[in-house]
């Protein structure tokens, strides 16, 4: 999403390095959406993967669909709102696939759950999709267990994408991850560096002296705040799979670290208290 016109900017040749320099860092999946850049970066991203190094057989590409959103590359789109119908669905990959130059989506997801969704209409397109070979694994964005519960009634669900950070902990609470863990659903966590949250200047009372919590916690055990946000998510028996939003391959790095490091169960909750600035009961 930071790659094109929502973050860094990166020409062509930037962006096709980094692709490759991801792979030399083990990273071969990358998550993209229709919207990302107002409808314009899975085509920047498209181009520049023609020119990397790397052939399609060697990288998982996950993409997004069903937000209407507004924009120059999509005038008729007068409302922001919610698409999940089936010729929409179709519709959507057959523009991904050429914007990203493949015959195939290694993962579609459902971009946010529409109050009007008919999981029957989507699953009419999961299996057309699937039939044809242009989507090999089906999964959903930003989901409630019972939203998960209504669309794998109809479809098997392999991902939910959603927000975990050490600023947003819900997922931990409201039965989203025991849910995954029940069904054998991947939970993906976007937004792991809570936006911003952990570096940026606030005048918030209550967020610096969380954020001075965190440090502590960080300094104690001699980690940086990124990677002590990376060991926390990836400890937990859900296998929580963060998606670093970073365009900066020093970043990048710092995640795949972690995945080869582990903590304590001691020092995970350590981090949770700091988070929530309370003792667990």
């Amino acid at each position: 999403m930071k790659w094109g016109q929502w973050g860094a900017q990166l020409n062509q040749t930037q962006m096709s390095t980094l692709i490759d320099e991801c792979y030399d860092l083990g990273v071969t999946s990358f998550d993209h959406a229709d919207i990302y850049g107002a409808h314009t970066t899975e085509a920047e991203w498209g181009l520049a993967f023609q020119t990397s190094s790397l052939k399609r057989e060697q990288i998982q590409i996950i993409t997004k669909c069903g937000i209407m959103m507004p924009s120059p590359q999509m005038p008729h789109i007068k409302q922001k709102h919610y698409d999940t119908s089936q010729g929409h669905v179709i519709h959507s990959v057959e523009n991904s696939l050429r914007n990203l130059k493949t015959d195939y989506i290694d993962m579609l997801l459902i971009h946010r759950p529409s109050p009007l969704m008919d999981p029957n209409e989507i699953m009419k397109a999961i299996d057309l999709l699937k039939k044809s070979g242009k989507v090999l694994n089906f999964g959903v964005s930003n989901f409630t267990t019972s939203q998960m519960l209504l669309i794998n009634s109809a479809s098997d669900v392999n991902v939910n994408q959603i927000e975990i950070s050490l600023f947003e902990l819900s997922a931990f609470l409201d039965g989203t991850l025991d849910y995954c863990m029940l069904y054998d659903i991947i939970p993906m966590a976007w937004s792991p560096l809570g936006g911003g949250n952990l570096f940026s200047s606030s005048s918030s009372v209550e967020l610096l002296a969380k954020r001075q919590r965190l440090n502590d916690v960080a300094q104690k055990y001699n980690w940086s705040l990124d990677e002590m946000v990376y060991l926390f998510l990836l400890h937990h028996p859900a296998h929580i799979r963060p998606v670093v939003g970073s365009s900066k391959l020093e970043r990048i790095k710092v995640a795949v670290d972690c995945t080869h490091r582990i903590i304590s169960d001691a020092q995970w909750f350590e981090i949770w208290t700091a988070a929530t600035g309370k003792d667990v009961p």
